[in-house]
This record gives C-alpha cells, sequence and structure tokens, in this order.
C-alpha cells in the first residue's frame, strides 16, 4: 500500500478514536452514585434506628518483633472490613455490565474502626487504600498496615515461654447500636500468606467478638480481640544461655577434686561466680523490670549461683580444717567418733597410707610407745654396767694406780667423771623419745585434722553434685515445652 493510500486511513482511525466511550459507564457508575444526594457522613442504612452490619478480620503477614523490654510487639496487618450501603447500588445492565468500581477511602462512608492497644504515634497506621463496591451495595476495604500494639509479657517460662498479644479493633465513636461489629472468620484470623520468624514459632490467631460497657458511656461498644499466640523457639538461648550455664555450674564441681595444698581453691570458686554473674546480667538486660513473675531461667541461675556460693563456703571449711594443728586446735572425741568414724564409713572413704584403720594405727603407736619405753630401760641398764665397768678396771689397777679421790664426796675421781656423761646422755636420750613421741603425736592429730577435711570435701562434693543435677532436671522438666 502506498503512502497516499495509508492517509485516509490513519485519518479514519483517528476520528473513531476520538468518538470512543471507553470508561463512560464507570464514571456514570460515579455520578450516579455520588451526586448531590449522597453524603459520606450518613450511615449507609435505611432505617436510622438500624445498625451497620460490618465484618471484620485480619490477615497476619509478618511478625516484625516483640520488644520484652518495653512490652510492645510490631506486626505487618492486613485489615478486612466489608459492609452492606443501601444507596450504593447500581443495576450493572444499566452501565455496560460493569458490577465493581474502586473508590477512594475519603469519598465515601468507611467504618472507623481502629486498634484500642495501639501504641503508634499516628494511632491509625493504615495506608488509604481505595474500597471496591460492587453494584449490591457490599463494600470492600482490605487496608494494610505496620501496627505496634501494647502486649503483657509473662516471663515466667522464659526462655520456654507462650506468649499471647491481644489485638482489639473496634470502633471509636459508633456503639452497638449503631454499628455492630462481626468477626469475619470466626476461626481466627488468616495466616495462609504468614512470613516464618526465626524467633518466634506461630501457633495460631484465634478471635474473640465482646460486647462490653464501659465507665464512661451508657451504651455498650463491641469489639473483636485477635490473639497472637507465639511460641520462643529455645534453640539460641539453648546454646547460647543454657549450654554455658550448665557447663559453668559443672565447672564448680571441681573446686572439691583440686587438692587443697593447690592454694587456687577459692580462685576458681570466685572466677566461677562472676562467670555466672556476666550471663545473668545478659538475661537481665532482655527482660522487663518487673516484680510479677521471675523467669524460669532466672530462678536456674540463682539456683547454682548459691551452689556455688555454699562450694566456695564449703571450701573455705576444708582449708581451715586441712591446715589446722595440735598447736593451735585439738579435736574433739565427737569428731573423731562422727567425722572421721561414721560419716568415712558412709562415704566409703579409709585414711591415706595404704588404707590402714583406726585399730591398727592405735595398736602402731602403741608398739612405738613401747619401743621407746624399752630404749630407755637399755639406757638405764647400759649406765649400770658402764658404772661395773669402771669398778672392775678399778680393781685391777688399784696396786699400780694412784687413784685420787674427791674429799667432799669420798668417790674416786675418774667414775664420777664417766657417771656425770652417763646422766647427760640419758637426758637427752629422754628428750628425743620424748620429742619423737610429740612430734608423732602431732603428726597423728595433723593427719587426723586432714582426713576430717577430706571427708567434709568429699561429702560437700556428693552434695554438690546432687544438687547441680537436680535443679537442672528439675528446671528442664518443670518447663512448658523444651524444644520449639
Amino acid at each position: 500500500m502506498t503512502l497516499e493510500a495509508c492517509v485516509p486511513v490513519c485519518v479514519l482511525l483517528l476520528l473513531m478514536v476520538r468518538g470512543s466511550h471507553q470508561g463512560r459507564y464507570e464514571r456514570e457508575i460515579l455520578d450516579y452514585l455520588f451526586n448531590s444526594n449522597y453524603s459520606k457522613l450518613e450511615r449507609p442504612v435505611r432505617h436510622e434506628t438500624d445498625p451497620v452490619d460490618v465484618k471484620f478480620g485480619i490477615t497476619l503477614q509478618q511478625l516484625i518483633d516483640v520488644d520484652e523490654k518495653n512490652q510492645l510487639v510490631n506486626t505487618n496487618l492486613w485489615l478486612q472490613m466489608t459492609w452492606q450501603a443501601y444507596n450504593l447500588v447500581w443495576n450493572p445492565a444499566d452501565f455496560g455490565n460493569v458490577t465493581t468500581i474502586r473508590v477512594p477511602k475519603s469519598m465515601l462512608w468507611v467504618p472507623d474502626i481502629l486498634m484500642y492497644n495501639s501504641a503508634s504515634e499516628s494511632f491509625d497506621a493504615t495506608f488509604p487504600t481505595n474500597v471496591v463496591v460492587s453494584s449490591d451495595g457490599s463494600c470492600l476495604w482490605v487496608p494494610p498496615g505496620m501496627f505496634k500494639s501494647t502486649c503483657a509479657i509473662d516471663i515466667t517460662w522464659f526462655p520456654f515461654d507462650d506468649q499471647k498479644c491481644n489485638l482489639k479493633f473496634g470502633s471509636w465513636s459508633h456503639d452497638g447500636q449503631f454499628l455492630n461489629l462481626t468477626e469475619d472468620d470466626p476461626k481466627g484470623g488468616d495466616i495462609s500468606s504468614f512470613i516464618r520468624n526465626g524467633e518466634w514459632e506461630l501457633i495460631g490467631v484465634p478471635v474473640k467478638r465482646n460486647v462490653l460497657k464501659y465507665d464512661c458511656c451508657p451504651e455498650v461498644y463491641i469489639d473483636v480481640t485477635f490473639t497472637i499466640h507465639i511460641r520462643r523457639r529455645t534453640l539460641y538461648y539453648g546454646f547460647n544461655i543454657i549450654l554455658p550455664c550448665v557447663l559453668i555450674s559443672s565447672l564448680s564441681l571441681l573446686l572439691f577434686v583440686l587438692p587443697p595444698d593447690a592454694g587456687e581453691k577459692i580462685s576458681l570458686g570466685t572466677t566461677i561466680l562472676l562467670s555466672l554473674m556476666v550471663f545473668l546480667l545478659l538475661v537481665a538486660e532482655t527482660m522487663p523490670p518487673t516484680s510479677d513473675a521471675v523467669p524460669l531461667i532466672g530462678i536456674y541461675f540463682a539456683c547454682i549461683m548459691i551452689m556455688c556460693s555454699l562450694s566456695v563456703l564449703f571450701t573455705v571449711l576444708v582449708l581451715n580444717l586441712h591446715h589446722r594443728s595440735p598447736e593451735t586446735h585439738r579435736m574433739h572425741p565427737w569428731v573423731k567418733r562422727w567425722l572421721c568414724g561414721w560419716m568415712a564409713w558412709v562415704l566409703r572413704m579409709e585414711r591415706p597410707g595404704g588404707g590402714v584403720s583406726r585399730r591398727v594405727a592405735m595398736q602402731r603407736a602403741r608398739l612405738t610407745d613401747s619401743r621407746l619405753e624399752s630404749l630407755d630401760e637399755k639406757s638405764r641398764s647400759l649406765m649400770a654396767n658402764v658404772l661395773d665397768i669402771d669398778d672392775d678396771i678399778r680393781m685391777v689397777n688399784g696396786s699400780s694406780t694412784v687413784t685420787m679421790t674427791r674429799v667432799d664426796e669420798g668417790l674416786p675421781v675418774g667414775s664420777v667423771s664417766v657417771r656425770h656423761d652417763i646422766v647427760c646422755i640419758l637426758k637427752e636420750l629422754r628428750k628425743i623419745t620424748a620429742k619423737f613421741r610429740r612430734d608423732e603425736e602431732e603428726n597423728d592429730e595433723k593427719t587426723e585434722w586432714k582426713f576430717a577435711a577430706m571427708v567434709i570435701d568429699r561429702a560437700c562434693f556428693v552434695v554438690c553434685i546432687l544438687f547441680t543435677f537436680g535443679s537442672t532436671i528439675t528446671i528442664m522438666l518443670s518447663a512448658p515445652h523444651l524444644i520449639a
């Protein structure tokens, strides 16, 4: 086709487009509905005594944040409201079979439904979307919004807790006589498009319709309350708080394994106690400052800290007993009987040194005393023998040796000197014997104190093991759930 032939065709098409009536039916519907007789201030009912039936529902898209410290919850919601407007009805056959139109919110009456427990600065956090109006007068309004609401956080079972946060919606100015608010789905909110949260698991969003009468007003007001039931995922807290706490509490048992002579028992106990305090401060930072309840993990930390404090106290007692000596302390008979006897037997403990019993130790002590006494007797007999030998020597050499005598005592000078030396030797032997006996008694007394310290150490070790594992198992079993 040539260019000259295309020109008339293009002109004809332009004339056809200019005379087109596309979109005129919607404009005619808008002119028909929103004429001078329509007012967006009047409720869309035939009689003023009739209430407007509004069905309300929500679609939970995302749980953005749960602020336990400030007791707030942030959610992404799509609200859904449907009602019937008698003054927005048309016959689709008269308007090109157009059955629905989209009208801005500002052009028609919409229910003034707000969240009662909102914590947003603007209070109404919805986006002003269009309202879908059908030919039979039904109106559908789905405004999305980011909602911040108050939520009473119950920290009793933290970190194995469930939280139930209420979203309370209702009309702000219309009471139940003028606006009948009902739930769109009796099962609750729509969670089919919910985005998974890493910290919380969504259990459900049940709904409840309430008809309440407030002190301020004589009328009754209707609200629809959705409850977001969420459960905390415990994997993060298990690996970052609970497991380190269990390991640190297990380290406190090493206080009773470390020998008292090592000199590090008190330092180890204090370090463990400070580590638990650091973990407790980390947990306290995420908890609201409330005295209504104590969290479960706080109770566990308190039990473990009490156990560590008692471990340090018991360690001081053990060190005190271990380093006692007869110069400062004497062991009472009941300590020997009950602590070193009965309790040692219950704990299946024996004295160090090859398991020597108390009876054998007493026999050995008596044998040592008899040996010392025999040594004393031998020294006395040695003195008598020496004196006899001295007399014999003097009698043999009496004719050839002139023995000088002491005038005052009438004894020979040589025999007096020998007897004096032997008496000195005997005195030294008695001192040595007495010192050996005292040293042995002191060593026995020190051994008794050390054994008493060992018994106390073992008893505290058993008590702390039972307390640690008992408190851990009790806390775990008392939790509503362990894995979420």
